[in-house]
């Protein structure tokens, strides 16, 4: 019997000696959530795997009574244990016990168990096996059952469509609360992700992405829990800040993804004698396009969030500069059939320039529009803005195209 099939009947099964999984609860200031979330877990733990667990309570820096119902559960409860920090960060949490852990899988879940239960052990199984690398719970699968609010919902579809459309992602849902790791990748990754906050899943996930590792998604059954503390507004600005510093590292070849490849065996499949050319021209619109459309879906949400702080010129700038940077990084991949770090920097250089060009004609729309209209209502802005903006993709594109990429790419007519 494979070890696949003895986990479909987890009940008859004997539990070994090696700790196999460490489930980290990152948790602040939740005392009174924490105990009834804790009890669930280690029930359904001891009733439904196979294998030794250990359920980890991460405190990051709470300042209520957290410490000490943890500090409870660890003493009552066999096989829970309890570990404080000192600074706040769920990223910084989950990074400091799994890379301390013994653990063969490493997971996490919220707190408020918006997931369910049941989908714990599909999501560990192919890591326990070795197929997989990397598991995610997924609510934005077709087979998984989501109760949420509307806004949630488009926040967090839009986020996975600029991942896809600036980072080349392929997972479906960076965000929910409920992954899993094999410790010895989580050893290679973690000293490589920078992020100590809600953008630690993100960049986990790419790297693993990148780095040629199997990303195993399990729909889940998943309710919102109407009580959250996220501050979604400046979650979703921090995490498109994360998104432009890893379109960036990964655009400059900073980080060592490669070797990380070769440790693992997972190098690209390459057809033998197959020669690497760029799309042609009718493929590079297309793909172009697309790119576009995510930009300017990013562009947009930048710019609404940053209005109200920042203005509208100053939101203008930094939106259009962190879409610009991430927008060259994908283009130069996967429009134009780039690959390797070589003259990156220039490729990147280059785009800043057909940037400023692009600014100077969305800021100058704006000025006019501003001059014959003092006080124009922001949905006349974003208007005006949008058509600027699908005048300087059209220049972008002939740019990116006759300038940035001539020459580095191998362009063929479709």
């Amino acid at each position: 019997m494979t070890r696949l099939a003895e986990l479909d009947t987890p009940d008859s099964q004997p539990k070994s000696d090696r700790l196999t999984l460490d489930v980290t609860i990152p948790v602040f200031n939740e005392e009174v959530d924490l105990a009834p979330c804790v009890r669930r877990l280690h029930d359904h733990l001891e009733r439904r795997f196979p294998y030794q667990f250990q359920i980890t309570i991460a405190d990051n820096a709470s300042t209520d009574s957290t410490p000490l119902v943890a500090a409870r559960l660890s003493r009552e409860l066999p096989g829970v244990r309890h570990v404080r920090l000192e600074q706040k960060g769920r990223g910084r949490a989950l990074s400091a016990v799994w890379l301390a852990s013994e653990a063969d899988v490493l997971a996490y879940m919220d707190v408020d168990l918006s997931t369910d239960l049941n989908a714990l052990l599909p999501l560990v199984a192919p890591l326990i096996s070795g197929h997989s690398d990397v598991a995610i719970g997924s609510r934005l699968s077709r087979h998984s059952r989501v109760v949420r609010g509307t806004k949630r919902e488009l926040i967090s579809r839009c986020y996975n469509l600029i991942l896809r459309g600036t980072l080349l992602t392929r997972f479906s849902d960076a965000q929910c609360g409920f992954k899993a790791v094999r410790a010895e990748v989580a050893r290679k990754l973690l000293p490589l992700v920078q992020d100590t906050g809600w953008f630690f899943d993100t960049e986990l996930l790419v790297l693993a992405e990148r780095s040629g590792l199997r990303i195993h998604e399990v729909p889940v059954d998943w309710v919102d829990d109407p009580d959250s503390r996220v501050d979604i507004i400046s979650t979703a600005v921090a995490d498109l800040r994360g998104v432009a510093r890893l379109g960036r590292a990964l655009a400059t070849g900073a980080l060592p993804l490669a070797e990380i490849r070769l440790q693992f065996g997972r190098q690209p499949l390459v057809t033998p004698g197959a020669p690497g050319v760029a799309p042609g021209l009718l493929r590079q619109l297309v793909r172009f396009g697309a790119v576009g459309v995510i930009s300017t879906l990013a562009y947009l949400l930048l710019f609404w969030f940053g209005l109200g702080p920042l203005g509208s010129q100053l939101a203008n700038l930094v939106a259009l500069l962190l879409t610009a940077l991430a927008n060259t990084a994908v283009n130069r991949r996967f429009t134009f059939g780039i690959t390797g770090q070589a003259h990156a920097g220039r490729h990147q250089a280059q785009g800043l320039a057909v940037f400023g060009l692009g600014l100077a004609l969305t800021s100058g729309a704006l000025g006019l529009l501003h001059a014959i209209n003092p006080m124009p209502h922001p949905g006349l802005e974003l208007t005006v803005l949008v058509l600027a903006n699908l005048a300087a993709t059209v220049l972008r594109f002939v740019l990116l195209r006759g300038w940035v990429f001539k020459g580095d790419a191998r362009s063929h007519a479709a």
